[in-house]
């Protein structure tokens, strides 16, 4: 996480001391970053609609912290079809053993097949 916090420009402490984070009372390890939890989300809707520019338009909530050693799954179900070929979903980052740490909403575009 140090690499990222200096990538990102992040200098708060929970993504590098343990310390400072169970001082604020957010658990014993460092905190990962919100946007690599959002990556994450992204990386599964792209693997799905057949590449990064398929997803259209994406909106996230931060429920909890996702920690350092935290096994995460994305998640995410279709909600509507368009004729344009437009799918919207509802999407998710799931912490194993602690629920949901982020929740959200994409817009992906995918391919028509040929009757």
């Amino acid at each position: 996480m140090k690499i990222m916090a200096a990538l990102l420009r992040d200098p708060n402490m929970i993504h590098l001391d343990a310390g400072e984070t169970a001082r604020l009372g957010l658990g014993d390890r460092v905190v990962n970053q919100g946007p690599i939890n959002l990556g994450y989300v992204h990386t599964m809707l792209a693997a799905w609609a057949g590449g990064e520019d398929r997803v259209l338009a994406t909106a996230f909530r931060f429920r909890a912290t996702v920690l350092a050693g935290d096994r995460v799954v994305a998640g995410g179900r279709v909600t509507a079809v368009h004729d344009d070929g437009r799918v919207e979903c509802e999407v998710w980052l799931d912490v194993e053993g602690r629920g949901r740490a982020v929740s959200g909403t994409a817009v992906v575009g995918v391919r028509r097949r040929s009757a």
